[in-house]
C-alpha cells in the first residue's frame, strides 16, 4: 500500500480568496482506505512495534495450526496401540511437544496483545496532543464556525474510539488472516474433498460480509458526526442552562435534543444492525461447513478412504478454517468506527491553519506606544462581507484612546485586528512605525494586556488566576493589583485566601469576576492596554474604585478603551466615534459635544428620561 505523507499543520487546502468555506476538511475520506492510509501514515513511528506484534501473532497462529497435526499423530499412535500396545513413549513426546507448542503460542499472544496496547495508547496520545497544538494554531473564525462540544466530541469520543477499534482489530486480523491461509493449507495437505467442501460452503459468507461492509460504512460516518452535533448541543446548552430557563425555553430545547438524539440513534441503529448481522451469518455459515465436512469426512471413513485420526485432526483444521471468519467480520466492523472517527480527527488536524510566522524576526525591543491604523479594511469569511472599510487613526504614546460606538458598528472588530485575532483584508495596522503583520502574532500580543467584556476563569487557586501566564511577580505586586480593584479584602474572608480554588462551589459574582480579570491585567503589567467594557459588569462604587485604579495603571501606558457608558471615557485624549464600520467622528470630549453630532446623540441618550 502507498504510504501518504501526512505532516500535522501542513494543509493542502487554499487560502482565502477562492477558498471553500471555512473549517471544512481539506480531503475528505470517501471510503475506509483513504483514512486507513492516513492512520498507517500517521503512526508511521509505531511501525516496528506493530510489526513485532503482527511477528508475535503469526507465531501464536502457526503454532495453534500445528497442534491438530500433532493431536492427529497422537491419535494415530493411541489407535494402532489398541490392539498390540500403546507407545506411551510416543504418546508422551507428542504430549510434552503440544505442551510446549500451545505455551509459547500462549506467550507469543500475550506479547502482541501488550504491544498493540502500547501502540494504540501511544497513537491516542499523539493524536490528543496534535489536536491541543491544532486548537492553538487555528484560526479565530474556525470557532466561529464549530461548537466547543463537537471539537471536544473529536478529542475525546473519536480518538477513543480508534484506540479502541485499532486494539481489537489489528492483532486480531492478522491471527484471523494467518489462521484462515493457515488452516486452509493445513486442510489441502490433510484431504483435498473434504477441503472443497469446506471452501465451497464459506464462499458465500465472505460474500454477505463484503457486501454487508459497503453498505454500513455510511452510517460509521453518519453516527460520528451525530454524535459530535448532539455533544456540541448539550455543551452549548449546559452553559446557557439559567437563560434557558430564564425564557422557559426548556421545551424548545428539549424537541432539539430529541431531533438530534433521535438521528443518532437511527444512525447508530443501522451501523450497529448492518455489522452486527455479519456474526450471526459468519456463525451460521462456519456452523454450516463444520457439519458438511463431518458428513463427507465420515463417509469417506467408511469407504476406508481415510483414518480416524485425520478425521480428528481435520475437525479442529476446520474450526480454524470457520472461527476466522468471526474474527474477520468484528474486525471489519471495528475498522469501520475506527474509519469513522478517524475521518472527524484528520479533518480537524487538515483544518486551514493560521500563517507560519517562523521567519519573522522583528520585535519591539522598548516600546513607545505608538499605534497607527491606516486604511484598515476588513470582512469575515470572505471579501464579500466587508465591515471595516476604511479606519485611519494614530495613537500617540500614552494616550488614552476610547472607540464609541452602537453595537455592531466595529469597535470589538478593531481591537481584534489590532491584537492579530483575524488578518486584515487591506491596509495595515503599525506599532512604533512596525507593521503588525511583519511580527509574530506572539510579538504582538506581548505587547498588550486585555480586558474583556467576557471573563475567563479556570478551575485553580485564586493565586494561579491572578499570576496567569505571568512570570516572577511578587506576591506584594499581586495584593496591591487587588487592593486597587477593591477585591482583597473579598479574598481575605475565603478560607484559603489567595490559595482559595476556584470551582462550582465557590460561587462568584460576574463583578468579582470581571474585578479578577482586571487585576491579573494589572498584574501582566504590559506597555499597552485593551479595555473592552471592562466594567461593564460592577457597581458604580466599585466602577469609581476600578476607575481609579485603572487611571493609574494607563499612566504612561497608550489605552484603548471600549465602553457604552460614556460618562466613563470623558478623559479619554481622543474618542473615535465608529458607525457601520468607519470612524464618523474624533475629536476629545468637549469637541465631539460641540459638533452636536452623532457622539452628542449617544452621550445626551444616557441622560433622557424614559
Amino acid at each position: 500500500m502507498e504510504k501518504q505523507e501526512y505532516e500535522i499543520g501542513q494543509s493542502t487546502r487554499p487560502r482565502r480568496g477562492g477558498a471553500p468555506r471555512p473549517g471544512m476538511p481539506v480531503e475528505k475520506a470517501k471510503d475506509m482506505s483513504g483514512t486507513s492510509r492516513k492512520l498507517v501514515s500517521y503512526g508511521k513511528n509505531f511501525v516496528p512495534f506493530v510489526i513485532a506484534a503482527l511477528i508475535c501473532a503469526v507465531v501464536s497462529t502457526v503454532l495453534t495450526l500445528i497442534g491438530p497435526d500433532k493431536l492427529s499423530d497422537m491419535t494415530e499412535e493411541i489407535t494402532k496401540g489398541i490392539m498390540t500396545g500403546i507407545d506411551m513413549d510416543a504418546v508422551k513426546k507428542i504430549g510434552i511437544t503440544l505442551i510446549c507448542f500451545y505455551a509459547v503460542s500462549y506467550i507469543t499472544s500475550a506479547v502482541q496483545g501488550l504491544l498493540m496496547a502500547s501502540v494504540t495508547q501511544g497513537l491516542s496520545k499523539r493524536m490528543r496532543t496534535d489536536i491541543s497544538r491544532k486548537i492553538n494554531r487555528l484560526p479565530m473564525w474556525f470557532y466561529n464556525q464549530t461548537t466547543t462540544g463537537d471539537i471536544l466530541s473529536r478529542v475525546t469520543n473519536d480518538v477513543d474510539t480508534i484506540s479502541q477499534s485499532l486494539n481489537q482489530s489489528i492483532g486480531n486480523l492478522v491471527s484471523a488472516v494467518v489462521l484462515f491461509v493457515g488452516s486452509l493449507f493445513m486442510m489441502i495437505k490433510t484431504n483435498g474433498i473434504m477441503t472443497v467442501t469446506a471452501v465451497v460452503s464459506t464462499i458465500f459468507g465472505f460474500v454477505l460480509m463484503f457486501a454487508i461492509m459497503g453498505r454500513s460504512q455510511k452510517y460509521f460516518i453518519r453516527q460520528q458526526q451525530n454524535l459530535g452535533a448532539i455533544n456540541g448541543h448539550i455543551e452549548e446548552i449546559y452553559a446557557g442552562h439559567t437563560v434557558v430557563k430564564a425564557y422557559n425555553g426548556e421545551a424548545q430545547e428539549e424537541k432539539k435534543f430529541d431531533e438530534l438524539n433521535s438521528a443518532l440513534r437511527e444512525s447508530a441503529f443501522k451501523a450497529q444492525c448492518l455489522s452486527g448481522m455479519m456474526m450471526p451469518i459468519m456463525g451460521f455459515i462456519g456452523n454450516f461447513g463444520y457439519a458438511a465436512v463431518c458428513v463427507v469426512g465420515g463417509a469417506l471413513a467408511l469407504n476406508d478412504k481415510i483414518g480416524f485420526g485425520v478425521i480428528v485432526a481435520f475437525m479442529m483444521y476446520v474450526r480454524y478454517f470457520t472461527q476466522p471468519l468471526n474474527q474477520i467480520a468484528q474486525a471489519a466492523q471495528a475498522l469501520q468506527s475506527a474509519a469513522a472517527a478517524g475521518e472527524r480527527v484528520f479533518e480537524f488536524l487538515e483544518a486551514e491553519e493560521m500563517e507560519d510566522e517562523s521567519g519573522k524576526t522583528k520585535k519591539l525591543n522598548s516600546t513607545k506606544g505608538e499605534v497607527t491604523f491606516s486604511h484598515v479594511k476588513f470582512g469575515y469569511e470572505n471579501t464579500d462581507k466587508i465591515i471595516i472599510h476604511d479606519f485611519s487613526a494614530k495613537a500617540e504614546k500614552g494616550q488614552k484612546i476610547a472607540i464609541v460606538g452602537p453595537t455592531g458598528a466595529g469597535k470589538t472588530t478593531m481591537v481584534n485586528l489590532l491584537m492579530r485575532f483575524h488578518e486584515l483584508n487591506g491596509g495595515e495596522i503599525r506599532i512604533d512605525g512596525i507593521p503588525t503583520k511583519d511580527m509574530t502574532r506572539e510579538e504582538v500580543h506581548s505587547q498588550f494586556c486585555m480586558v474583556l467584556q467576557d471573563t475567563w476563569l479556570f478551575e485553580g487557586t485564586i493565586r494561579e488566576n491572578l499570576i496567569y501566564s505571568s512570570e516572577n511577580n511578587s506576591d506584594e505586586k499581586m495584593k496591591e493589583a487587588c487592593k486597587a480593584v477593591g477585591l482583597d479584602h473579598f479574598i481575605r474572608t475565603l478560607p484559603k485566601g489567595y490559595d482559595t480554588m476556584l470551582s462550582d462551589q465557590l460561587n462568584l459574582s460576574q463583578g468579582q469576576k470581571q474585578q479578577l480579570t482586571i487585576a491579573r491585567a494589572m498584574i501582566a503589567d504590559k506597555p499597552m492596554l485593551i479595555l473592552d467594557e471592562a466594567t461593564s459588569s460592577v457597581d458604580t462604587r466599585t466602577e469609581l474604585q476600578i476607575q481609579r485604579a485603572m487611571d493609574k495603571l494607563m499612566e504612561n501606558r497608550t489605552s484603548f478603551v471600549i465602553a457604552h457608558r460614556l460618562s466613563t471615557i470623558k478623559d479619554a485624549d481622543l474618542i473615535l466615534v465608529m458607525k457601520d464600520g468607519d470612524i464618523i467622528e474624533s475629536g476629545d470630549h468637549e469637541e465631539l459635544l460641540e459638533k452636536n453630532g452623532f457622539y452628542a446623540q449617544l452621550y445626551n441618550s444616557q441622560f433622557e428620561s424614559a
